[in-house]
């Protein structure tokens, strides 16, 4: 039987695919586990700097899995499910490399939520992206959480009450996604994207989006006071020194990650 979670490595970046294609790579219980312990993995690993997140077959990813969540409808299951998603999407958030998602057919629920909850995501032209739940009596909740911090609130409001189906454009305008590619073109632009950032020192990187979810919750005075001692504490690191050195002497950096 095929891995439901496929994992390569080229370079400094990871990729993981969601194999479920006969499902539309639908977040069953056993591919969401995989997912937080490929990222666990991930987050120890210093040749993984940049983590991708794409589908197999039609579809990245159609949300939950009904049939499984219908199979034992107790609260202390829904509640276990329900608890590991959110395990899933803070382990996204958590990570300190860059996650990328790889996006083309439908992103839909939970597959929404999972891009929304990527730091970066490229669609393909034929990328499509709900939160549909409400159609069939099950607001989106928990995508809600993703969603809300990823577009604007009345953007929100509107895919969450209406469940209709919008474009990649649309999504790129909203600011669900980051840039929209031929479908023919998807993988080169993302692998570009990720290499790009490989290329940077991944302690910069990681300091950097850490502070930028840390001072999202906060308030103004409080994000200005927390985002100045990390601006401290960054120029006090080795690869803070030799970037300013080697931008001022005309030449590339050579990072040593700390």
């Amino acid at each position: 039987m095929a891995a439901i979670l496929l994992e390569e490595r080229t370079g400094g970046v990871l990729r993981l695919t969601l194999n479920r294609p006969e499902a539309r790579n639908a977040l069953s219980i056993e591919l969401m586990r995989g997912l937080v312990e490929a990222l666990g993995r991930a987050a120890d690993d210093p040749h993984s700097r940049v983590v991708v997140i794409a589908g197999a077959g039609p579809a990245f990813c159609a949300g939950h899995d009904l049939r499984e969540l219908r199979q034992d409808p107790r609260r202390e299951t829904y509640q276990r499910i329900f608890a590991l998603c959110s395990e899933l999407m803070l382990a996204i958030v958590r990570l300190p490399k860059p996650v990328i998602a790889e996006v083309h057919g439908v992103a839909t629920a939970a597959g929404c939520q999972l891009v929304a909850t990527c730091d970066l995501a490229v669609a393909a032209e034929e990328a499509r992206f709900a939160t549909p739940g409400v159609n069939i009596g099950l607001f989106c909740s928990t995508p809600m959480v993703a969603l809300s911090r990823a577009v604007g609130r009345k953007a929100a409001m509107e895919m969450l009450l209406t469940g209709e189906l919008i474009d990649a454009a649309t999504a790129r305008a909203l600011g669900l996604v980051n840039r929209v590619v031929p479908r023919e073109g998807l993988r080169g632009a993302v692998d570009g994207l990720a290499r790009q950032i490989a290329g940077k020192s991944a302690f910069t990187v990681k300091i950097g989006k850490e502070a930028f979810y840390r001072q999202a919750e906060l308030d103004l005075a409080a994000a200005y006071r927390y985002a100045a001692e990390v601006m401290t504490t960054n120029m006090l690191a080795e690869d803070a020194g030799e970037g300013i050195d080697a931008f001022l002497a005309k030449r590339a950096p050579v990072w040593n990650d700390r």
